[in-house]
């Protein structure tokens, strides 16, 4: 069984800070999902149709995910282990949403 070390993480999406759990080993490649996901919010913001942030997240999930659901099988892209960190990255933002709304 490999044992993973768990910190946090404290990253920007769409100019907001968020503490995240996270597994060390997982940090760089949910650090390049933070990158994607902020990068194409930004994207949507600048056309300028979508205002509120909760708009433009939706929108940013919505495009990524036809982008997943559009790559044809066997192309380099394993979906069921796409599916696995989706989900646990579901669980982590989950989880830190949930300790910002203490905050307020």
């Amino acid at each position: 069984m490999k044992s993973e070390s768990t910190g946090t993480l404290d990253v920007t999406i769409f100019d907001r800070e968020f503490r995240i759990t996270c597994p060390e080993e997982e940090r760089p490649v949910l650090l390049d999902a933070v990158a994607y996901l902020n990068r194409k919010m930004h994207e949507i913001r600048e056309i300028g149709k979508v205002v509120t942030t909760e708009r433009i997240a939706i929108m940013a999930a919505l495009n990524i995910a036809h982008e997943l659901l559009t790559v044809p099988p066997g192309e380099g892209f394993d979906r069921n282990e796409y599916q696995r960190r989706i989900l646990s990255m579901e669980k982590i933002i989950d989880s830190s949403l949930m300790d910002q709304d203490k905050l307020f």
